[in-house]
């Protein structure tokens, strides 16, 4: 069983048909008894799923790198403040808002909440692989991918390598509508069947199909079956690499292997 924040990837865009957005809304109300991780946006499915959470009485992080910030950051109906964003935050506290400088100066994080809605998080980070590092980390729960484009495709693809790699170990699930993620699961087939993917990572990323009647699909619950997979799942027995990712470069060994060269 998998517990905790779920993060959830998917488009700043609403696609092309109305079951992208229902299916973002079902997801967002399922994932609000467990808290949402996501990229910030206030469009798209992005938006709509976030709103849904939000409308559900959760609760929402939204991670946002500095430079998609169109203005200060601030808070808008359907998330956290992300790209299109154009609400200001409300001026802090000395005391905080001097903390918050000290940290912007140091390159660190900084976690922004807006008085009134302390259910909305946002948290700016310098660049895309923080957002993608922080993301992973808050979301205890696992990931989930609705549909999306280049952007979400890589956040995918990145975790579900991360669980080969032993960097964490936590559930992968792609929502299916309209069999939209069917040309990656032939991809992943096809890899393993020439010997790129081993046998025992294929299961590294599942699939949420929904009914075989794509006609049912507009008005379907995705949400309930991404929370059936979530409580059912269990880690993962995988072909990983071994790899002790608690090792720096500061690591004893490291350095004498260094001193070698």
């Amino acid at each position: 069983m998998s517990t905790g924040p779920v993060a959830v990837y998917c488009a700043s865009s609403n696609g092309s048909a109305p079951a992208y957005q229902n299916a973002a809304r079902s997801v967002g109300n399922a994932v609000a008894k467990r808290g949402l991780v996501y990229g910030g946006g206030s469009s798209g499915l992005m938006g709509v799923v976030s709103q849904a959470t939000l409308d559900s009485g959760g609760r929402v992080v939204g991670v946002v790198p500095a430079a998609m910030l169109t203005k200060r950051p601030g808070f808008s109906k359907g998330g956290a403040a992300g790209e299109g964003s154009k609400v200001d935050v409300p001026t802090p506290d000395v005391e905080t808002a001097n903390t918050k400088k000290e940290r912007i100066k140091h390159g660190e994080p900084v976690s922004l909440v807006e008085k009134g809605r302390e259910t909305v998080e946002t948290i700016i980070v310098n660049s895309m692989h923080d957002r993608k590092v922080l993301m992973a980390e808050r979301a205890t729960g696992g990931f989930v991918g609705l549909p999306g484009g280049f952007g979400t495709f890589e956040e995918i693809l990145e975790v579900v390598t991360w669980s080969q790699l032993s960097i964490h170990n936590k559930p992968v699930v792609l929502v299916n509508i309209y069999g939209y993620w069917e040309p990656l699961r032939a991809l992943i087939n096809n890899a393993n069947g020439a010997g790129f993917i081993h046998p025992e990572n294929v299961s590294l990323v599942s699939f949420i199909d929904g009914p075989s009647d794509h006609g049912q699909h507009v008005d379907y619950d995705w949400g309930a079956d991404v929370l059936r997979f979530l409580d059912a799942w269990e880690p993962h027995k995988w072909a990983g690499y071994g790899f002790d990712w608690s090792r720096t470069v500061t690591d004893g060994q490291v350095q004498g292997n260094l001193d070698a060269v």
